[in-house]
């Protein structure tokens, strides 16, 4: 299986919509990639499994090594395991409803698929890189089709937001740079030389003070990716202006870089500091995760919920990472493909209905499933799966996340958890306020009667992200298998650091 082959794709697929004459052509390129992008993707999981399923137990597969910049040791190194192939499978589904939803986009449509597809293009690669500067390299791929998504193509306040986000993530990637050489400086391989190799650096016992010193910058850097507190005010601000597939995009794939990026570089490569910060990164995550439910429930906009649930959502894959646990690991890599799945099925939904109704206030709404009875499910749908309604990705990954953490006997670790479970009731209360006022009741608006429900490529979309939130959801044990390998080997590299 050629990696590859993942940066090829969105490659050639965005240089042949620069060169698409008309509006049809450039929206059948989008899509045709995109759903090339999800089948490499499937291909890429059945040949992962096949090669485990013949006894393949090496760390990463699908290995290719070439060297880049050979002074400083700087290689293009890819290979993945089985988390990173559920976050490839991830980006996979929402690039093909971002696509979908995008269907009507007429302004500047040319650039506007052209940034969505370089935006997926640097997520890949992100997933699939084994050196940690060619990961840095691709993350910030990933900044600037976000800045201009949103500050050419985005409502409200645009250009504040673009520009907060934009300087915002920059920040954040100014800690990981001050990290990732902090970590390449401190290594030396057999032939006394620095490396950026992820897999040698593993192998390495780098000095406790050095990782003390410099894993709060590239935690605290992916960190700001993932809406850590207190740097997580780039989200509701990022996401109430995007357009709707910068939305989807964003919270569904540029926040679990963050994520991903605190597992693989931070926690993996610096596990004796990982211990050392983790009742910090435990005290964050249970403010994010109580501010961001509780901030929810203040919100009368629908995309500022959802935005602010994402904060509170996320604060669960830190939490999960936090507490060092197999089992919380493991519920942090769910929650990650859930929240993306769910966030973007329920800005999908949030778009469709203000594209029809010209506004996103919970107040002016009311009555919608008489009139957009397919929208109308769609969005209690997602609702529900963010409450962590049984049967929906949101439980199996949240009670993940809360077991794990359960495993640690600490008391300050226990309450946290205890909070963290509680959210879920302020959850349950801003999400079905949400629904009952948009969705039920009289309709108060009688313009809305006019109305049209789901276009077939909004029904598209909506089926695809509600295929992976039941797939997780009702056979969890698909998702825990092709990570379980992944999360071992962390959690072995763990239990060294506490041994040695």
């Amino acid at each position: 299986m050629n990696l590859t082959l993942f940066l090829l794709f969105p490659l050639f697929t965005a240089l042949a919509i620069l060169f698409a004459q008309n509006l049809k052509q450039i929206r059948s390129i989008a899509l045709a990639g995109s759903l090339l992008q999800l089948g490499l993707a499937v291909k890429l999981l059945l040949a992962y499994n096949a090669e485990r399923s013949a006894g393949n137990k090496s760390q990463m597969l699908f290995e290719y090594i070439q060297d880049w910049f050979a002074p400083i040791h700087l290689q293009y190194h890819i290979g993945v395991d089985g988390i990173s192939i559920a976050m490839i499978l991830l980006t996979s589904f929402i690039v093909v409803a971002g696509i979908l939803v995008s269907w009507t986009m007429e302004t500047l449509s040319k650039e506007f698929f052209f940034l969505l597809i370089l935006l997926s293009l640097g997520a890949y690669g992100f997933f699939i890189s084994l050196d940690i500067f060619t990961m840095f390299f691709f993350l910030e791929v990933a900044v600037i089709p976000k800045f201009l998504l949103i500050g050419i193509w985005g409502s409200g306040k645009k250009e504040y937001s673009a520009m907060k986000l934009a300087l915002m993530l920059m920040g954040g990637s100014a800690l990981i740079m001050v990290g990732i050489f902090g970590i390449y400086f401190s290594s030396h391989t057999a032939t006394g030389a620095h490396t950026f190799d992820l897999l040698l650096l593993s192998k390495m016992n780098i000095p406790i003070e050095i990782q003390k010193m410099f894993f709060p910058f590239a935690f605290i850097g992916f960190g700001i990716f993932t809406a850590i507190f207190p740097f997580h005010t780039w989200v509701p601000d990022g996401h109430a202006s995007a357009p709707t597939a910068a939305s989807m995009f964003l919270a569904g794939i540029s926040m679990k870089l963050g994520g991903y990026g605190c597992l693989r570089v931070a926690t993996f490569l610096m596990p004796d500091a990982a211990h050392a910060y983790s009742w910090l990164i435990i005290l964050l995550a249970t403010i994010a995760i109580i501010y961001g439910a509780f901030a929810t429930m203040m919100q009368t906009d629908l995309k500022y919920i959802n935005a602010y649930s994402s904060v509170s959502h996320c604060g669960f894959v830190l939490l999960g990472i936090g507490m060092l646990t197999q089992t919380s690991i493991t519920g942090a890599v769910m929650q990650m493909v859930s929240h993306g799945l769910m966030t973007a099925l329920f800005f999908a939904a949030i778009g469709m209905i203000y594209s029809r109704t010209h506004t996103r206030m919970v107040a002016q709404l009311g009555g919608l499933l008489k009139i957009m009875p397919f929208i109308s499910t769609v969005f209690v749908i997602a609702g529900l799966s963010s409450l962590g309604l049984p049967g929906f990705s949101g439980f199996v990954s949240e009670m993940t996340v809360f077991m794990g953490s359960w495993q640690n006997t600490d008391n300050m670790y226990r309450l946290a958890t205890i909070l963290a479970c509680a959210s879920i009731v302020v959850t349950a209360v801003y999400i079905l306020r949400a629904a009952g006022k948009t969705i039920m009741g009289p309709i108060t608006n009688s313009h809305y009667e006019q109305l049209t429900d789901a276009s077939w490529n909004e029904k598209f979309a909506a089926i695809v992200l509600i295929s992976g939130i039941l797939i997780v959801g009702m056979a969890p044990f698909l998702l825990i298998n092709l990570i379980q390998p992944g999360t071992e080997i962390i959690i072995n590299k763990l239990g060294v650091a506490i041994n040695h």
